[in-house]
């Protein structure tokens, strides 16, 4: 496995002028969902639907607030979950992010391929 980056912009969905600069995010396919920095994420109007709790990869449970954007890398585009990350969090974007562009992960070259969506 390798590491990567890339830049993700969260646009918040009832207000679509409202958009975060482009956040440097490590790709993780090992993270389920997608971690901004909950400043960016209040400063376009994305609201807090909830916390949820999560298992962090040292076994340390946390919980943060989610909310729902938006989001956009190397040209795909879908809505999805997003959880607001504390300055202490990586910015991260996760499986179902990357599940919902309809892309595979390209670890030697360091980029998205693009898929059909699997419906069954």
């Amino acid at each position: 496995m390798s590491k990567f980056m890339v830049n993700l912009t969260a646009i918040n969905p009832v207000d679509r002028k409202r958009r975060t600069p482009p956040i440097e995010v490590m790709v993780d396919t090992g993270s389920e969902v997608s971690w901004l920095p909950k400043k960016a994420l209040i400063d376009i109007g994305i609201t807090s639907e909830g916390k949820k709790r999560f298992i962090m990869a040292n076994k340390d449970v946390i919980e943060r607030d989610i909310g729902y954007a938006i989001l956009t890398a190397e040209g795909y585009t879908t809505n999805d979950e997003i959880v607001f990350a504390e300055d202490s969090d990586m910015s991260l974007l996760g499986v179902r992010t990357i599940e919902g562009f309809s892309v595979m992960v390209d670890n030697i070259g360091h980029r998205f391929v693009a898929t059909a969506s699997i419906v069954a």
